[in-house]
């Protein structure tokens, strides 16, 4: 059989319009959780906590960042970390002020 009368014998029908997308739509993102907690400060209270989102961990350049699986950790590695974080950030903290009194 040849080449030509193999393309011959296929029909020349265009493919259905619901099993090609359209040119102009869009494709959807998934949806996103959103884990929020909303604070409600209107009986007076000036104050916070936000124990929940783990410890202020303080970045050698004084940057502020945060623990990012905190929630996931058990109590007893929360304990060492807070030992640890606590530590380390009162000795960058120092590290920075001492730069900036001779800065």
């Amino acid at each position: 059989m040849s080449t030509t009368s193999k393309l011959a014998s296929k029909p020349d029908t265009p493919p259905s319009e619901s099993s090609t997308p359209q040119k102009n739509t869009p494709l959807a993102l998934p949806e996103v959780a959103h884990n929020h907690t909303q604070l409600d400060m209107s009986h007076g209270s000036t104050t916070v906590k936000l124990d929940h989102l783990g410890p202020m961990v303080v970045g050698a350049d004084g940057t502020l960042s945060r623990i990012t699986n905190w929630e996931g950790m058990t109590d007893g590695e929360k304990k060492a970390t807070l030992r640890i974080i606590g530590k380390r950030n009162q000795e960058r903290l120092k590290t920075l002020r001492e730069k900036d009194v001779q800065g």
